[in-house]
């Protein structure tokens, strides 16, 4: 059976036994259920790839959320301080990340944080024309992009 989904059964069963069908309720389960997948997983010989996607999938999404506060406090401070503060650019930066979904994962990540666009994707799918706000250093974003948010993707989706 694919373990997230008995994790998610085991996640509706605690939220049936507590009577309370509620978002926190779910997540308690989930983790409850995830615990008890963990620790069940030497008896029934699991392989650990499900728990090491899930922390994977879960450090994405927390570092996702880092460079978006981040970003936005960029952003805002440029917006609200005088003067011109940004020195926008078109930069390439060339893909690792394999398949259309890890592409469109890192291509709405990058769009959804304030100060960068993705802007287009090359035919051969080798490289990625983005849009950055403050590209003083376009290496340095380019760096921050591959050791950053397209490494999160590849873990996450299993290509590292």
């Amino acid at each position: 059976m694919n373990l997230f989904a008995l994790n998610v059964f085991l996640a509706l069963a605690w939220a049936a036994l507590s009577e309370d069908v509620t978002p926190g309720t779910l997540a308690a389960g989930f983790v409850m259920g995830f615990v008890t997948l963990w620790a069940l997983r030497p008896l029934f010989g699991v392989p650990r790839t499900y728990f090491l996607r899930t922390f994977f999938v879960l450090r994405l999404l927390v570092m996702f959320l880092w460079e978006l506060l981040v970003s936005s406090l960029q952003v805002a401070w440029d917006v609200i301080t005088p003067g011109q503060g940004s020195r926008p650019a078109l930069l390439e930066v060339p893909l690792a990340v394999q398949g259309e979904l890890g592409i469109l994962l890192l291509t709405n990540l990058i769009s959804m944080t304030p100060g960068t666009l993705s802007v287009d994707v090359s035919d051969d799918r080798q490289t990625l024309l983005v849009h950055a706000m403050f590209a003083e250093n376009p290496d340095a974003i380019r760096r921050q992009i591959k050791t950053g948010m397209e490494r999160w993707v590849m873990e996450a989706l299993g290509q590292a």
